[in-house]
């Protein structure tokens, strides 16, 4: 219940800083992370690549959704990472996902157009990622 508090929290604050306010059917999806980088690789690399070159090809990709970083600065998730992922409705996901999360044709080519930019990612690293989908009542 803590972590789930704390991700919300940070949510909102995240969204406050970037001028957005989450509105009623608004989706949004909170991934924790966890990443073994290879060698070589610091955790400074990994951030600037997920904010100068995968979130902005993500987005481009994806119209209706905004995905952000995040550290976990306490808590259970104390110095991991997530994504935050703000869909404008179910409507735009389900264009996407299927309601048993199996992708669609129309997602099939924006994740077709994302293998390039995700190719260069798995250069950083493995990551592991669990995820909750919440509904903006």
């Amino acid at each position: 219940m803590k972590k789930l508090i704390f991700i919300l929290s940070f949510l909102l604050i995240a969204v406050s800083l970037f001028g957005q306010t989450l509105q009623k059917g608004n989706l949004v999806g909170v991934h924790v992370i966890t990443i073994e980088l290879k060698k070589g690789i610091t955790m400074s690399e990994f951030q600037k690549f997920h904010v100068n070159k995968l979130i902005p090809e993500y987005q481009k990709n994806y119209p209706g959704w905004k995905l952000y970083l995040a550290q976990g600065l306490r808590g259970e998730n104390y110095n991991k990472y997530g994504w935050i992922i703000i869909v404008e409705s179910e409507e735009i996901r389900n264009k996407y996902y299927n309601d048993d999360g199996s992708i669609t044709d129309f997602g099939q080519e924006a994740a077709d157009k994302m293998k390039p930019v995700l190719q260069e990612a798995e250069e950083f690293g493995k990551l592991h990622r669990t995820y909750t989908d919440w509904l903006i009542l």
